[in-house]
């Protein structure tokens, strides 16, 4: 079986039954992966891509119990501790691990632009964090796609699913 179909069972199985949750990753999962294609990855940043993708915020749990809190600078502090017996389950080496988990430890930080990997979940991510109504309907959209997008792919799924609404 294909790591990223492990993970998306150990993703599910961590989150059940929050189908919110389970929700938001399959959603941000099917947007990176999009947005991976037309950047023309390869197969092994495709899997780390999509493997990031459905672990991008597993630590969201631990957050709201240690710090009653989801917010985005706990679950990168807290998400590469529990994504990482996930992970190893899933057979991921040592070298994969530290290039997801730093991807998860980084998703929510914006001004980091030079790892075209992080990027795309950050760009999927807000995408969709922005149908799911987390900026409110008063949001600039248009400073949000400037300030954040560095992919050509990212920026043009953007204008049709965001600005051309």
């Amino acid at each position: 079986m294909e790591k990223s179909l492990d993970i998306l069972k150990l993703m599910t199985d961590y989150n059940a039954p929050d189908l919110r949750r389970i929700n938001h990753a399959l959603k941000v999962y099917g947007i990176a992966q999009y947005i991976a294609g037309g950047e023309n990855l390869n197969d092994y940043e495709t899997l780390i891509i999509k493997t990031a993708a459905l672990l991008h915020d597993i630590g969201i749990h631990e957050a709201e119990k240690r710090f009653n809190s989801p917010a985005g600078i706990y679950q990168e502090q807290l998400g590469p501790e529990v994504a990482l017996p996930i992970l190893e389950k899933a057979g991921f080496n040592n070298e994969d691990i530290e290039k997801i988990n730093y991807i998860i430890a980084h998703h929510h930080t914006y001004n980091i632009k030079d790892n075209k990997l992080l990027r795309i979940i950050i760009e999927a991510d807000l995408i969709v964090n922005i149908d799911e109504g987390e900026f409110g309907p008063n949001a600039d959209y248009s400073r949000i796609k400037n300030e954040n997008f560095v992919t050509e792919t990212g920026k043009s799924l953007f204008d049709r699913l965001i600005l051309n609404k």
